[in-house]
């Protein structure tokens, strides 16, 4: 039981939540663990993207495990290791401007589909289930459902998420633009890891200031956004990769970047 942090290929980090005899859910031990994963991530340069993915074939993530974690907010006792603000094993709050690529496996519902709202890319197989039924038992989708879900789909298709608590298959996240591609289970990883693989291919200094422009300028006035867009651009064309790229293509050679 743990949270499996492994590098297959040169920039590409493989999340697993691995905890499958209980559907992946996490408790307050793999919470931190998982934040941990994620500031991973952020703050090791050689890392361009992220793969995340959970073991076994019945589950990607089901949230909270019921039996532990939640009643120590039920109970008024804060869970260990939390912040009311940022939670960084569910990507709220959390400033992460490298892509992040999701291979669901499985059941995605809870803070499972809460922290896969936080990420870019999303491939599932076509035995995946999507769904938020915490208003089922009175309880609140709070780590971020009820912000990016509206503004990720359709108002009311959100809404029939969030307010029904009913889950979703695949198919049917495909059609409502809640993943990119279904794909046979057996094709998942290989599907993701082409996600990767085409993300670390290109500029890791314009690729991480588009996420950012993008996640920065949501809900701000468009002058301020575009304030942002401005300066990102700026740096980007500093950089020494935005030399790097267009001489590559003028010599009609693959270019080679440093993130810098």
């Amino acid at each position: 039981m743990s949270i499996d942090v492994d590098i297959p290929e040169p920039h590409v980090v493989l999340i697993t939540i691995n905890r499958p005899e209980k559907r992946n859910a996490l408790d307050a031990e793999h919470m931190a663990a998982l934040g941990d994963a994620w500031r991973r991530v952020r703050d090791d340069a050689d890392v361009w993207c992220a793969v995340i993915t959970g073991a076994g074939d019945r589950a990607f993530c089901a949230g909270g495990d019921l039996a532990t974690h939640i009643p120590t907010f039920t109970d008024k006792r804060p869970p260990a290791r939390s912040s009311s603000v940022e939670l960084a094993h569910m990507l709220r709050a959390f400033p992460l401007y490298k892509p992040v690529v999701a291979a669901v496996n499985g059941v995605c519902v809870g803070g499972g589909m809460e922290m896969m709202l936080g990420t870019d890319l999303r491939v599932a197989a076509d035995g995946a289930e999507f769904g938020l039924a915490e208003v089922r038992w009175s309880l609140f989708p709070g780590g971020g459902s009820t912000v990016r879900l509206p503004r990720q789909i359709a108002f009311c298709h959100a809404m029939e998420i969030l307010l029904l608590g009913e889950r979703v298959d695949a198919n049917d996240a495909l059609r409502l633009g809640l993943v990119n591609k279904v794909v046979p289970r057996a094709e998942l990883m290989d599907a993701a890891m082409g996600y990767a693989r085409m993300l670390v291919r290109n500029g890791p200094v314009a690729t991480q200031a588009i996420k950012e422009s993008v996640l920065r300028t949501q809900g701000i006035p468009t002058e301020q956004a575009y304030y942002i867009e401005r300066h990102l651009s700026r740096y980007v064309f500093d950089s020494e990769d935005a030399r790097e790229g267009p001489r590559a293509f003028a010599e009609k050679r693959e270019p080679r970047y440093q993130g810098r």
